[in-house]
């Protein structure tokens, strides 16, 4: 029999990767002759680009050193690159919240090293770039990004701002003079919000507490994205561009980037649909299965095309909200929630061997 085994990561505990090995091993050390296809899911957050250069054998991983982090420090960024020219690029490497630990930034964490990233993938001969944008620590709108790749930001005496999303507000005009253009295949951003720009719903009054921000640095925050969209140009309505605090939309009007949802771009990415023709089981899961976990979600995505292709699926999970959602959880086959997180990988093993019994039993 074919098993299709495509679980999220379980944040915190393990990646996408890593519980799919797991799982796979469990199953194996039950029914040794089937054949498993590992498929690592993501929707677009923290831990896209591992599942992604897991699930796809002709992804090349490049380190870019010296990149340019959050708070301004240096880090490492990443992309991947595929035979047909397309970079992966995972905004989180460089610009993700956990980067700042405690020391959130909200007025000057920027976007900087994604943009840096980006160019290095653009030198190597990139023809097309796909960015996961989720778990951004910055409310920028994409400025840090443009200002790498060479937009230049200045205010009324004619200087560069620095980074951040509070420094907009200062914004007196935009020098486009060096800004690189699009790669001839053009940029697709994963995200699996829909929220705009601006507004009530948009990106610095609902993301912005996450990321440190008081009602007085919201405000400013939006007075800045808000001047930022007045230079810039485009839509800070479009529904999605208040992704990764407003880099979805910096990148939609500078370089026409198109926005896909993530979970389903990578199950495209993945094959997930050809693998699952004559398959006789799909087994995915993450690290907490609720109600929401069917929508817009890796999960969900995975359950939905399981159910088109007429393939059972079995869902694993660190823990379920609903248990009557079926969910076999690692929290339920350990009896104690911490063991079941510190031994996140021990458990997924037993899990994708109780599931294999069972079949067994079936």
């Amino acid at each position: 029999m074919r098993v299709i085994v495509a679980p999220d990561s379980f944040k915190g505990t393990v990646t996408a990767r890593d519980a799919a090995r797991a799982l796979a091993a469990g199953w194996r050390s039950v029914r040794p002759d089937d054949e498993l296809l590992l498929r690592p899911m993501a929707d677009g957050g923290e831990g896209t680009l591992d599942a992604l250069v897991a699930a796809l054998p002709g992804a090349v991983p490049h380190p870019v050193p010296d990149c340019t982090g959050p708070d301004g420090g240096p880090v490492t960024g990443r992309y991947a690159l595929l035979p047909d020219g397309t970079a992966l690029v995972e905004l989180a490497d460089t610009g993700g919240l956990p980067l700042l630990g405690d020391a959130l930034a909200p007025l000057t964490a920027g976007t900087r090293g994604t943009g840096e990233t980006i160019a290095a993938a653009l030198d190597a001969g990139a023809r097309q770039v796909t960015v996961a944008l989720g778990g951004s620590a910055s409310t920028d709108g994409g400025a840090g990004l443009l200002a790498a790749l060479g937009l230049r930001l200045l205010d009324d005496t004619g200087a560069d701002l620095p980074d951040g999303g509070g420094a907009l507000t200062r914004a007196a005009r935009l020098d486009r003079t060096a800004l690189r253009a699009a790669p001839p295949g053009g940029v697709r951003l994963l995200t699996d919000v829909t929220n705009p720009l601006l507004g009530p719903s948009g990106a610095a009054a609902v993301y912005g507490p996450q990321k440190g921000a008081d009602p007085a640095r919201i405000a400013v925050l939006e007075a800045g994205l808000r001047r930022f969209a007045d230079l810039l140009g485009g839509d800070p309505a479009l529904p999605g561009s208040g992704a990764a605090g407003g880099t979805a939309y910096g990148l939609v009007t500078a370089w026409g980037a198109r926005m896909v949802p993530g979970a389903a771009a990578v199950a495209e990415l993945t094959g997930l649909d050809e693998a699952l023709t004559g398959a006789g089981l799909v087994i995915t899961g993450e690290g907490r299965f609720d109600r929401t976990s069917l929508l817009g979600k890796a999960v969900g995505e995975v359950l939905a095309r399981a159910e088109r292709a007429g393939v059972p699926a079995r869902v694993v999970a660190g823990e379920a909200s609903d248990p009557g959602a079926g969910a076999l959880t690692l929290t339920g086959l350990s009896g104690d929630p911490a063991d079941a997180r510190h031994r996140a990988a021990h458990w997924l093993t037993a899990a994708g061997a109780q599931l294999a019994r069972a079949r067994t039993a079936g």
